[in-house]
């Protein structure tokens, strides 16, 4: 019973505890892990704040602010895919008070973000979602994962 019990916490270790007993191979694959992850949370957070660019201004706005024209719903999708990104930090290994403060930027998106007309011009300029990857990148950074913190996805997007 208790080989059972070592192996399941095992399968639930964080992926950000560093052992120094472990072998290289499975440093750099969890290292890979924390990599790809961050790579697909930070394309995310693009689609959701700055994907769009609106020609021949500084004016940059993703999917939130779109989402938050349709009244309510469209505040509830972005708000879930907030928690997403913010549930994937704290799978990462992040600690609970990054959560918080990745919370609050959530948090004060969505609160502001339903005020009609209002929180659509504030979802524009306000990018909780990239502050929130920005915020787990400094934290990786600081805790030695610098390789996984820096590779991100580059894409451009152009309407016609």
């Amino acid at each position: 019973m208790q080989n059972a019990r070592n192996r399941a916490d095992d399968s639930f270790r964080n992926p950000m505890s560093s052992r120094s007993d472990a072998p290289r191979s499975e440093q750099v694959a969890r290292d890979t892990t924390v990599a790809d992850a961050v790579v697909r949370l930070d394309g995310l957070a693009k689609v959701m704040d700055s994907a769009i660019a609106i020609p021949g201004t500084n004016i940059v706005l993703g999917l939130d602010a779109v989402l938050g024209l349709l009244p309510v719903v469209g505040d509830a999708i972005s708000s879930a895919i907030s928690g997403y990104i913010i549930l994937e930090a704290k799978k990462l290994g992040a600690p609970r008070l990054l959560v918080a403060r990745m919370a609050g930027n959530a948090t004060v998106d969505a609160v502001v973000g339903s005020i009609p007309f209002l929180g659509d011009v504030f979802d524009v300029a306000f990018k909780a979602n990239r502050k929130n990857i920005a915020l787990l990148r400094r934290h990786l950074e600081k805790n030695g994962l610098a390789d996984a913190a820096a590779q991100t996805i580059e894409a451009s997007y152009s309407v016609r």
